[in-house]
């Protein structure tokens, strides 16, 4: 039986919720950015937040603000959010209500929330899985409770969640690896407009049964003592047995979908009604009333938590909104490294292969930090990766931190963001750029905007390793380029190294950075296989090397003559267009001078400028298709900071504009650039 304390303390809460939505619509006005309230679903939400730790992980959806306020969080700081001003704790305005993220060290924790529906179940899951790793390997790093409980992990959502592919490769995940999560799924039977009858095969209670070894438990969320008696038993059985476990809550929808998408504009008077005899807060009201305390007390709480929500509403509305000055804060979290050091090149040093130098640079790291972990499709013990660049990993360091992953891109990239937050250094793969698209949802939705939309609180610090481009044969979906496309995405940094020296020493400053950080490796370059790319071979660097991120390199200098007499070109290129560059310059005597940009974000566009304000001419060189490609967008930053400079318009050679790269190797050919092709622009642009 639930101790009073627990029935009062939940209906307090509740009435504090309910209070906060009538007001939130008696004031669509002033609250005029988009809102959904917990309206129905109040009972689930504070059974169980009451009975989590501050030593536990959760990520709420964005109806949860009554689990919010079970957490401890005030009204006051989420109307802070609801009207996005500047002392919105979660994000600083920044993003929706009851979007939450707080490192609060007396509340459970909360990791940057998107709106993508179901896309919070993979980074969640990544923080079970950091919290297992922690646990088994590295305990002493592990945040327990005060009377030493282990963590636990709560990922919420709505029924219609469940029907995203994402969410069965976090179900997957956490059931190969039995995981210490719990998924609350809160089904109210609408998927905005969509009924359950119409939209899904089964509710997430059977869909679970597919899971074996996935525990799952229903309940009538809409009763608090049922609903707390089953996140109590879920809390315990994930406490002590370090297994996953789903609750199926079944909760009555009694507001809108969201302020923009209201409920008469698709539900029928007789579904309203339906709903609304399962009202939690009138069953728990009555429920009270009948055994507990009067109905003039109850009235009493009612009237000091709605004095309490409006005094809250004032003040928020009287806060202040984010001054401009602040909305380029937090795109990326502070790198410590800005400046070269170590030994690029020893005395006495070596040739190295570059898929050889990215390995000793892992490994080396591996060495150094056992909050290393590297995992991917095949990277494991039996392969180290399909061009065996963690050959030999899993046996220096245990699978424990080397290891393979199902085909699940998503999972592979998503799941960073929660093994960062909990202290972890995760380098994962993807096995081709051209299988990249799948992770793309993650990579975009939650990576690239987590330190962003949570005020710097969680950077996600990880490296995401992509072999990329063409050669020998490789066909339609081996031989992609990718950059344009990651490229558009904000609050990530990629390179793209060309040589082995570079690839060693920027994947150190990747790893030292505490954001994510991508590397475009390009596979024709790993072994120097292709006639004219010996010089991808470097001495290689000493372990203490670093190269910061966002610093290109000359790799090929223009006598002075001929820059004086303007007899000069410069190239800017990166990858295999830096040798197909160096082919092409063989035939021009001194006129040539090469940029490798080495990093293509952050752009070193000092550099870039400095030297085409020294030629006059310059010749862009990709790999990628060229229209609409990054080259001719650096093409036009170059023309639009030079112009007062150039001798001729900046010119842009590039792949043919075909959707894929042909299998046979004369297609291959014609398609790509070659050093006779980029031979023929140069002979043109200096004739100009």
């Amino acid at each position: 039986m639930l101790d009073n304390a627990i029935f009062i303390k939940a209906f307090k809460l509740m009435a504090t919720a309910r209070s906060m939505a009538d007001i939130y619509e008696a004031n669509r006005q002033v609250c005029k950015y988009v809102h959904s309230t917990s309206k129905g679903h109040e009972a689930i939400q504070i059974a169980t937040g009451l009975q989590l730790l501050p030593c536990d992980f959760v990520s709420p959806y964005y109806r949860d603000e009554s689990l919010l306020l079970s957490l401890g969080f005030a009204p006051y700081q989420l109307m802070l959010q609801l009207l996005a001003k500047a002392d919105d704790p979660f994000s600083g305005g920044r993003s929706y209500y009851a979007h939450p993220s707080s490192n609060d060290p007396a509340k459970p924790r909360i990791i940057h929330q998107s709106s993508a529906t179901g896309m919070q179940a993979i980074p969640t899951t990544g923080l079970a899985q950091g919290i297992q790793y922690l646990e088994k390997y590295l305990p002493g790093s592990l945040l327990k409770g005060d009377n030493n409980e282990n963590p636990v992990v709560v990922c919420s959502f709505g029924d219609y969640s469940i029907t995203e592919g994402e969410v069965s490769e976090a179900f997957q995940f956490a059931v190969l690896k039995q995981l210490p999560i719990i998924y609350l799924v809160q089904d109210n039977e609408w998927g905005i407009s969509a009924t359950a009858k119409e939209a899904r095969a089964m509710d997430a209670f059977d869909f679970a049964d597919g899971f074996k070894g996935l525990e799952r438990i229903r309940v009538d969320g809409a009763v608090f003592e049922h609903a707390y008696s089953a996140m109590n038993f879920a809390t315990n059985y994930v406490r002590k047995e370090r297994r996953p476990i789903l609750v199926h809550s079944k909760v009555p929808l009694l507001n809108h979908h969201t302020s923009g998408v209201r409920k008469e504009f698709y539900r029928t008077k007789e579904d309203l009604e339906r709903h609304w005899t399962r009202d939690p807060f009138i069953q728990l009201k009555k429920y009270l009333a009948d055994n507990i305390i009067s109905e003039a007390e109850l009235l009493q709480i009612e009237k000091e938590v709605s004095d309490e929500v409006l005094q809250s509403f004032e003040k928020a509305k009287k806060g202040a909104d984010p001054s401009p000055q602040t909305v380029y804060r937090h795109v990326f979290a502070e790198t410590s490294v800005t400046k070269e050091s170590g030994t690029r090149a020893p005395a006495n040093g070596e040739k190295i292969l570059m898929v050889d130098a990215a390995l000793h640079a892992i490994e080396e790291l591996m060495r150094d930090d056992e909050m290393c972990v590297l995992y991917g499709q095949d990277v494991g013990k039996r392969l180290g990766g399909v061009f065996r660049e963690t050959a030999t990993l899993a046996d220096r360091f245990g699978e424990h931190r080397v290891f393979n992953t199902a085909i699940q891109e998503a999972y592979i990239i998503g799941s960073t963001a929660g093994l960062s937050a909990v202290g972890l250094k995760p380098v994962v793969e993807v096995q081709f750029a051209d299988y990249i698209y799948p992770g793309l949802n993650q990579l975009v939705s939650e990576i690239a905007k987590s330190n962003y939309l949570t005020n710097g609180k969680y950077p996600v610090s990880m490296i995401l390793r992509v072999p990329v481009g063409a050669y020998g044969g490789g066909g339609p979906y081996h031989s992609g380029s990718v950059e344009t496309t990651l490229l558009s995405i904000k609050g990530i940094k990629i390179c793209y190294p060309s040589n082995a020296a570079d690839i060693k020493g920027l994947m150190k400053a990747a790893y030292l950075d505490p954001n994510p950080v991508i590397m475009l490796e390009h596979k024709g370059l790993y072994w120097s296989k292709v006639p004219g790319t010996e010089e991808a071979k470097t001495i290689e660097p000493a372990k203490d090397y670093i190269l910061p991120l966002g610093k290109a390199n000359i790799v090929l200098k223009a006598g002075e003559q001929k820059i004086n007499n303007g007899e000069s070109i410069c190239i800017v290129t990166y990858g295999m267009g830096v040798y197909w560059s160096k082919a092409a310059a063989a035939f021009f005597n001194s006129q040539i001078e090469i940029v490798d940009l080495r990093t293509l974000y952050p752009l070193d566009e000092a550099l870039i400028f400095s030297t085409v304000k020294k030629h006059g001419k310059c010749l862009v060189v990709t790999e990628e298709q060229q229209t609409n490609s990054f080259a001719e967008a650096l093409a036009h930053r170059i023309s639009y900071a030079c112009f007062q400079f150039l001798d001729a318009p900046v010119e842009v050679i590039g792949a043919l504009d075909l959707p894929a790269i042909p299998i046979n190797t004369n297609l291959e050919s014609a398609m790509l650039p070659t050093a006779e092709k980029v031979r023929e622009r140069i002979a043109k642009l200096l004739n100009s």
